[in-house]
């Protein structure tokens, strides 16, 4: 268990009438002066006074100033209220400093002397003295291994603090309330000076990546861009009136009929197609790439299709209006009579394409329909032709009717003979019957019987075999019954050639002009101003874009 050493008083024996006087502060450049240690001063006996002659003088122990003060100090710090950590940490760092306190309080003491705060963290680090600061041949030495020195007779305790980096205020001359209010006022300059960094910085980065490029696109559409003549013009598709009824004569009078037509004429103009056609009739690269164009729209020398078409894309401007079924293109060149022959050109091309659309539809529906009826003409000859010629191979130009007139022969005689077979039994029943009557009445019965098995030979011989009246009548009936079927097929046929020509009537499609392109005298492009605030936008936009992706990153890289 160690004990506290007890602080030693120095007391120095003094004559009367001799005084000494108090230590002269220690002079340094930048540091605070050192307190000196006290030392005992022997005490020497007064000379006799000339008055007293050889009385004694009276002698005693009084204390200096300094150790009075330090005293006092001392009082005070034990009234702070420090704890055993904080002291402890007091007596460390007065050894650090190369300090001799005789207890944990007179080494705050000592330290506060010095201008160092005891409970400041960062007094450790500052107690390392770089070797870059001893002198050349020496090295840096701590504050144990310096010896002290004397000046004057003073003892001066080693130095061992850069006196620069005491930045502290001491505690004897500021009160803790006007040291929070400079720290407050330190950190206020702080933030001050930060805002301004931060704010130049932003103001450096805004004139780099957003003025400067707009202040060079404003230059250019001012001073550099060739200006651009336009020319607009309409144009719409009609389709035939039909006279069919339906859903189709519904929509027949409406934009809604034409819709699909006009979007494949939009989609053609903006072709590479129309563009290499326009170049050879009308010489699209040959104007493109003229030298008083400005390079940047200007085309090369020998410019690629490919770089004629992306030039062409960005001049030639057509829009469909589903709406209204109205076709608007607006055509830009460096010269106003040259957009105006580029866009008369291009409604001829769109004229031509128009009627090549449903030409082929057309065509192709009538040309069915022809042949067709081709068909069931020649089908119904052959039908005729059998006919004729089953009635003249039988020589009977109406054989059921023959068949008929057998069977209505062979009826008329069963009738007869039913009759006469009547008669002769009416005569037989006579008890004495006249003979001559009734032998005339068996003759008839005779020739009756001879006639009727006659007609019964006959229509048998007609109703069978492969030449009979029966198969002959069939055969006749099929070819009458195949040359109706083949007149109504070729009516029917004659109906869809009808209808075939009138749809392709229908399918006609006609391109009218409703504004007609006529040379501009001002030029339409560039349009400066608003392309320059366009360009301060677009360079805006990408700069947030990039801070706060980059603000990201560093948030999610520090997390």
């Amino acid at each position: 268990m160690t004990t506290k050493p007890k602080a030693k008083k120095f007391r120095i024996r003094r004559s009367s009438a001799e005084t000494v006087p108090p230590p002269a502060p220690e002079q340094h450049s930048a540091a605070p002066s050192a307190v000196a240690r006290p030392q005992a001063v022997p005490t020497q006996p007064a000379a006799p006074d000339a008055t007293s002659g050889s009385q004694s003088v009276r002698s005693g122990e009084v204390s200096s100033a300094a150790q009075v003060a330090g005293e006092t100090d001392m009082q005070a710090i034990r009234q702070e209220g420090l704890t055993g950590r904080q002291l402890r940490m007091a007596r460390r760092v007065a050894q650090k400093h190369g300090l001799a306190p005789t207890s944990d309080f007179d080494a705050v003491r000592l330290l506060r002397a010095r201008g160092i705060d005891p409970f400041q963290r960062t007094n450790m680090l500052e107690l390392v003295v770089p070797e870059s600061d001893a002198p050349q041949g020496q090295t840096a030495q701590s504050p144990a291994q310096v010896p002290a020195r004397t000046d004057g007779g003073r003892v001066q305790l080693p130095q061992t603090i850069d006196p620069k980096k005491q930045t502290l205020p001491s505690t004897e001359t500021a009160s803790p309330a006007e040291r929070r209010a400079a720290e407050i006022s330190k950190i206020q300059q702080d933030l001050a000076k930060r805002r301004r960094k931060k704010s130049l910085l932003l103001l450096t980065r805004l004139a780099f990546f957003v003025f400067l490029p707009t202040i060079l696109a404003g230059y250019y559409f001012y001073s550099v861009a060739t200006p651009m003549y336009s020319t607009k013009s309409e144009f719409l598709i009609l389709k035939a009136e039909s006279s069919g009824g339906g859903m189709g004569g519904l929509f027949s009078g409406t934009q809604f009929a034409t819709n699909q037509d006009a979007i494949a004429v939009q989609s053609y103009l903006t072709s590479k197609d129309a563009m290499l056609r326009l170049d050879e009739d009308e010489g699209f690269k040959a104007h493109f790439t003229q030298e008083q164009i400005d390079p940047i729209q200007r085309l090369g020398d020998d410019p690629s299709n490919e770089e004629a078409y992306k030039l062409y894309s960005r001049n030639i401007e057509i829009g469909y209006d589903p709406t209204e079924g109205v076709i608007k293109m607006e055509v830009v060149a460096a010269d106003p009579d040259t957009a105006a022959e580029f866009s008369r050109a291009l409604i001829s091309y769109a004229e031509d394409r128009v009627d090549n659309l449903s030409l082929r539809k057309r065509s192709n529906a009538v040309t069915d329909a022809q042949a067709g009826l081709q068909e069931a003409e020649d089908a119904r000859q052959e039908a005729q032709e059998r006919l004729v010629r089953l009635q003249q191979e039988g020589a009977i130009v109406d054989p059921e009717g023959r068949i008929a007139a057998l069977r209505g022969q062979i009826n008329n005689v069963e009738v007869q003979l039913q009759e006469k077979n009547l008669q002769l039994q009416a005569l037989l029943d006579n008890a004495r019957p006249n003979q001559s009557r009734v032998e005339g009445a068996e003759g008839d019965i005779r020739r009756l019987e001879a006639l009727l098995a006659q007609l019964n030979g006959e229509m048998t011989t007609a109703a069978s075999g492969e030449n009979s009246l029966a198969e002959l009548a069939v055969q006749i009936q099929l070819a009458q019954a195949d040359l109706a079927t083949r007149d109504l097929m070729m009516q029917t046929a004659l109906e869809r050639l009808d209808q075939a020509r009138r749809d392709a009537d229908s399918q006609a499609r006609y391109l009218t002009t409703s504004v007609v392109p006529v040379p501009s005298e001002d030029p339409s492009y560039p349009r400066s101003f608003e392309n320059t605030m366009l360009a301060f936008l677009i360079f805006s936009g990408i700069y947030l874009m990039i801070s706060l992706t980059a603000s990201i990153l560093r948030e999610q890289v520090s997390s």
